[in-house]
Parts: structure tokens; sequence; C-alpha cells
């Protein structure tokens, strides 16, 4: 059962000149009646919903006095008797009241208010979509390669479950939500990182943002992805670029490298007199996405040992003396 009229008076079943005690008294007979935990049928929570809001406004003075003069309510009062005037010389008729000057000024913000009030109404029982969440997620170099999944937490809110978002029981503040018609809730959710995700991506996920308002949908958790910095390697669309250190005799004779990398190992043939910079491509090792493969491009570095041994830095002075190279005969002389 629900009602169908917006009359505030009618909803709560009370004379337009009830007092605050009726007006109270028929609240809580119909919040007894129609209240979600005592009454199941169909229709129940929209009339419940209804009374809380008609007893909202009447049970406020200035509200019930804002809502009158908008919807053109005016209480009458009872006269008292008059009393017979003693018989006088009878006087010549009045002259007929002359018509009061029609004011369209006033009568357009009368309307103006007064439909702006039913809006406001209207809008008390309209769905409304929740709120989005946004949040950060910091991922590391080897779940942009090979994606993961991620278990968050995050706060959010619902409509509160003792008050249905209405603010007040049985006339007074709803104790669950203090009266804000809302509650917070904190939810694990398990998101799933694509593979090739990038730097500052963001993830939807449809309907797991703050609870929706009057049966509305809920609102989306919106998922900022933020990549480790602090790595050897780098990213452009589907390839990925990996800095390499290599030894000397490495670069000069030309050897084997065994690189790791997140499937396992991959081995790469350095030429001899492999220089500092040089990059190698590696084909179908880098990113997996949509059907595709990029590639693993490597850039070799020759970098010395901190901790030589006498023998290695004995070596190092035979070939010193072996090489007769001069590395910077090519440099301009700037003297």
């Amino acid at each position: 059962m629900a009602f169908n009229s917006v009359n505030f008076y009618e909803i709560l079943g009370v004379e337009t000149n009830a007092t605050s005690v009726q007006i109270k008294c028929a609240y809580r007979k119909l919040a007894r009646k129609y209240h979600p935990d005592l009454n199941k049928e169909e229709g129940a929570i929209d009339t419940f919903k209804k009374i809380t809001t008609a007893y909202d406004t009447l049970s406020d003075s200035q509200k019930r006095k804002n809502y009158d003069i908008i919807n053109g309510i005016f209480k009458q009062e009872k006269q008292p008797t008059p009393t017979p005037a003693p018989k006088e010389t009878p006087k010549p008729a009045p002259k007929k009241e002359e018509k009061k000057e029609f004011n369209l000024l006033k009568t357009l913000k009368y309307w103006q208010a007064k439909l702006k009030k039913q809006n406001h109404t209207k809008s008390l029982y309209k769905p409304q979509k929740g709120e989005n969440i946004t949040t950060e997620v910091k991922i590391s170099t080897e779940e942009v390669i090979t994606g993961s999944k991620r278990i968050i937490n995050i706060l959010t809110t619902q409509t509160c479950p003792n008050c249905f978002g209405r603010k007040f029981i049985n006339g007074g503040k709803c104790n669950n939500c203090n009266g804000t018609g809302e509650v917070s809730k904190r939810k694990r959710i398990t998101v799933t990182i694509p593979k090739g995700v990038k730097d500052g991506s963001k993830l939807r996920l449809k309907g797991e943002g703050a609870s929706g308002k009057n049966g509305g949908t809920n609102g989306d958790l919106y998922i900022i992805i933020k990549v480790e910095t602090k790595t050897k390697y780098r990213f452009d669309k589907l390839n990925i670029y990996y800095n390499v250190p290599i030894t000397p005799f490495e670069a000069a004779l030309g050897e084997e490298i065994k690189i790791p990398s997140f499937d396992g190992t991959i081995k790469l043939k350095l030429p001899p007199n492999t220089c500092s910079g040089q990059k190698f491509r590696i084909a179908n090792q880098g990113i997996k996405k949509n059907g595709k493969i990029g590639d693993l491009i490597i850039t070799v570095s020759i970098e010395f040992s901190h901790d030589l041994s006498d023998d290695e830095i004995k070596l190092y002075k035979e070939l010193k003396n072996l090489s007769k190279d001069d590395m910077r005969k090519n440099l301009i002389n700037e003297n």
C-alpha cells in the first residue's frame, strides 16, 4: 500500500489544524504499521519513507509554516458568536469594495515557490547514483609484465539499514547513523592488474563505489595505477627496455651471457668488441597483450669490479703495456 498524494496532512491522516501532539501520535501509529522490520508487504518501504518525510516537515514549526504558505493551506479559527446590535436608523448602503489590484509579480513568486517545493518533495524519492571512489595502487615492474591480482581495502558508504536513509525513526534521529542516513563500511575487493598496464592508467570497477540512494545504482571505483620507478626496466607500448651490465672481457671476447627475466633466463650471444651502450633486440620477449607480443631491447654497459684481486690488477697492467691504441686520439684539442 502506498499514498498517491504529496499532501503531508493526508499522508499522516490529520487535519490541517492538528496539534503537534496529534501529529506525533499519528506518525507513531503509522510508523509501527509500515516499518519494514514489521511489514513485509510490497510498497511498505516507500510508504514508510513518505510518512517519515511528512512528519519531519510537520513536526517542525518553521518547516510546517513554510509548507502551509507554499501549498496555500490556511487554518480557520472559530469566530465568537456576535452579539446582536441594537436597531439603528438604516444607513445608506456602503459602496462596493473596489477590486484589489491584481499583483502579477506576487502571484508568479507564489507559484514559483510552490513548484520548487513540489520538485524538492519529488527529489526525496528520486533514485540517486552513489558517489564514485578513487584510490591508488602501486605495482612492481614484474606485475606490469606478467599481470597480477591485488586485494585492496576501501572505505565506502551505504544506506543506513536501520532508517533506510530517511534519517529519522519514530519521530527521533536514527541512532545508528546519527541522522545522516548513511553508514561507513570497509570492503575488500580483488583487483585484476592486466598485463602491459601503464603508469597513471585508470581501472574502473563498476558498482564498487558508494551505495546509491532511493534504489539508485552504486557508484564506481576508480583505481589509478602507479608503477615502481626504481628499476632497470622501462616500457614503450609492448616493448621492454632492459639495461644489462657486462664485464670488460665479455665485451672484448664476445661471450654468451645469461640474462635473468620474469619467465626464467634469456641467453644472449655478444659479438667480439661489443661497445658500452650497444643495443640488442630479442624478438617476442616483450609484453603479451591482445594477441600481440613486443620485443625485449637490451642495452649493455661495460662495468668494472670495485674489488679487484692482486692478480686481476697485474693482468690489467700487462694489458695496458700491450695495448697500443689511443682511445682519445679523435677528440678535438681545445687548446
